[in-house]
């Protein structure tokens, strides 16, 4: 028997969402799938290969393979958005140059990748002056201070977990991560502190240091997958995610 069928739009009603996920990282996805988790929201994952360690080297390695990645998701579909999760990655490599690769395979997606996104999200909280919080190896950790001092914020408190290994960041547990936040949002005064890396779990400590230390706390996965939605023109403001969720773009 040959069955009859009809069709209809498929998912992602309202927009379709794609994320570039290092090799290495084992965060990212179920951190985004619950901030993206909205009605006739779509969001799909492609691999890129990525070195163990975090290294400048190891990361300006990926612009090569970023379009690879990009042609892995799936072709017959419109992004509305592809976002490359690798904050330390766009530093290295570049925004404009993450966003070329992009576009070399899917030019009509709008991009961004965590750097940007949390310039965007800070631009939007209104902060200029931040706590900031790495997992990184000191080579990294100041590359991206120049970064977002380049682009007009002052890094008022500082503090790194100093490690390369990516499957050690991934195991830092909630209470070193809790303090972290809370001692140099507290070293210095500033307007928010944001916690770099994408493969650092985050998400569950937003709520809980925002209400500690009485100012936002931004998240490389938080404000990525806010900037994806936002370019989208997703508007919905989520409660428990941190206050950037209630702020437009």
């Amino acid at each position: 028997m040959r069955l009859r069928f009809e069709t209809d739009e498929g998912w992602g009603g309202r927009a379709t969402l794609g994320l570039i996920v290092l090799q290495a990282d084992e965060t990212i996805e179920p951190e985004l799938r619950a901030y993206t988790a909205r009605n006739g929201v779509v969001l799909y994952h492609s691999r890129i290969p990525s070195g163990l360690d975090v290294t400048p080297e190891s990361l300006a390695q990926m612009e090569a393979e970023i379009p690879g990645s990009v042609g892995l998701l799936p072709a017959h579909l419109g992004f509305d958005v592809i976002g490359y999760g690798c904050t330390s990655g766009a530093t290295i490599i570049g925004a404009k140059n993450v966003a070329r690769a992009i576009h070399s395979v899917k030019p009509a997606a709008a991009t961004t990748d965590p750097l940007t996104a949390v310039k965007a999200a800070l631009g939007a909280l209104g902060a200029k002056k931040i706590g900031f919080v790495t997992p990184y190896i000191a080579d990294v950790s100041a590359a991206m201070r120049q970064n977002l001092e380049a682009s007009g914020f002052e890094v008022a408190g500082f503090g790194s977990f100093e490690q390369s290994e990516e499957r050690t960041v991934a195991r830092i547990d909630a209470g070193s991560v809790r303090r972290a936040i809370l001692d140099v949002g507290a070293e210095a005064p500033c307007d928010a502190v944001f916690i770099s890396c994408t493969n650092l779990r985050t998400q569950e400590l937003i709520a809980d240091t925002e209400a500690t230390l009485g100012k936002p706390v931004i998240a490389s996965n938080q404000a990525l997958a806010w900037h994806m939605l936002r370019l989208a023109e997703i508007h919905d403001t989520p409660t428990g995610f941190g206050r950037l969720f209630g702020c437009p773009l």
